[in-house]
């Protein structure tokens, strides 16, 4: 029987009760399905609260559509996408961007999980040679896979990069309240005011019961989105569910109180990492992720309690994510195991 909060993945957290409450107050009499409601309207209000007027906001089901769909928008298929060599559109998305884009991703190498311009500019080949993908999109995610985070001056200079070759700046940001949070800025902070064209807002791991968005800076580039995200089959007849989410989340502080909590618990659970000489946290914990490398033995003898992810099995490292609900005592509990299993 493993433990019933674990720390494999913020996804794997239940909902929130805000959230919940919120499906439940919706859950009210007949309104028009496909987004032509009342609820929706209301949440794409919140929106604009949040990232500012002339955007363009869309809901879809899950984050790989999220993603997909932007790029999608953005490129034609014989453009490519830059993103780094742990991006999850490369790694973790079983090739849906390549498959529905046409384009290719190129990855680049990425120490900290971050690109830089001058990583970048060495991964923009055969510009105008008819015989090469054409560099459209420069995809970057905050926070990182790594759990790091960009600091705003590293997004703006990619964007300014991006914009001056006719390029644009799509953010992964499946955590995007996690980055923000740390870098005590608003969404749009975080976001449009960078320079980023075009963003996946992330809910699931936040808190929601499957609900994303994209959200366009510029309404131009949403030209004919309503025929992709049909033709992606990421339009949700009961719109209103998914909506009443996302406004519950921008309300009231939700998306930064469940965000903050789930940093402040990764914090915590790297001191007491750090208490253990046998473990080694390899990155920077700037987010609610904690990757730690540790005795390949102990490993699964841990996970027969925990369920977690071995992320580099040549180097024994492992993922540890905190959620909104992840608590002081699961901690606590979490890294007595730990030390227990080490010491037996």
């Amino acid at each position: 029987m493993k433990a019933a909060r674990g720390f494999a993945s913020d996804n794997n957290a239940g909902v929130h009760p805000q959230i919940l409450n919120a499906i439940a107050e919706a859950n009210q009499g007949h309104v028009v399905g496909y987004g032509e409601d009342p609820y929706t309207r209301s949440a794409v209000a919140k929106f604009e609260e949040h990232f500012g007027d002339e955007i363009e906001v869309f809901f879809v089901f899950n984050g790989t559509a999220a993603n997909v769909l932007s790029l999608t928008a953005l490129t034609r298929s014989y453009h490519a996408v830059l993103c780094t060599q742990s991006a999850h559109i490369y790694t973790d998305e079983c090739g849906a961007p390549e498959r529905f884009t046409g384009c290719k991703l190129i990855p680049v190498p990425s120490p900290g999980g971050k690109l830089t311009v001058e990583s970048v500019r060495s991964a923009c080949h055969g510009i105008g040679d008819q015989h090469h993908v054409q560099p459209r999109v420069i995809g970057i995610t905050q926070a990182t896979e790594v759990g790091t985070v960009y600091a705003p001056e590293e997004i703006r200079i990619l964007s300014r990069f991006a914009h001056e070759r006719g390029m644009f700046v799509h953010l992964d940001g499946a955590r995007i309240a996690n980055a923000a949070v740390t870098l005590g800025q608003s969404l749009r902070e975080a976001t449009r005011d960078l320079g980023v064209d075009v963003l996946s807002f992330g809910g699931t791991k936040n808190g929601l019961m499957g609900a994303e968005a994209v959200v366009f800076f510029e309404k131009e580039l949403a030209e004919n989105f309503l025929y992709v995200r049909k033709q992606g089959m990421q339009l949700a007849s009961k719109m209103r569910f998914m909506a009443v989410q996302l406004e519950a989340l921008l309300s009231n502080g939700l998306w930064r109180s469940n965000a903050c909590h789930a940093n402040q618990m990764a914090k915590l659970l790297e001191e007491e990492v750090r208490k253990i000489p046998q473990l080694e946290i390899v990155y920077p914990v700037e987010a609610n992720a904690v990757f730690v490398r540790m005795p390949r033995e102990m490993i699964s003898r841990v996970q027969e309690q925990y369920f977690f992810y071995l992320w580099n099995e040549e180097q024994s490292v492992v993922r540890w994510m905190c959620s909104f609900d992840t608590s002081e005592e699961d901690i606590r509990k979490f890294t007595k195991l730990v030390r227990e299993t080490l010491y037996s």
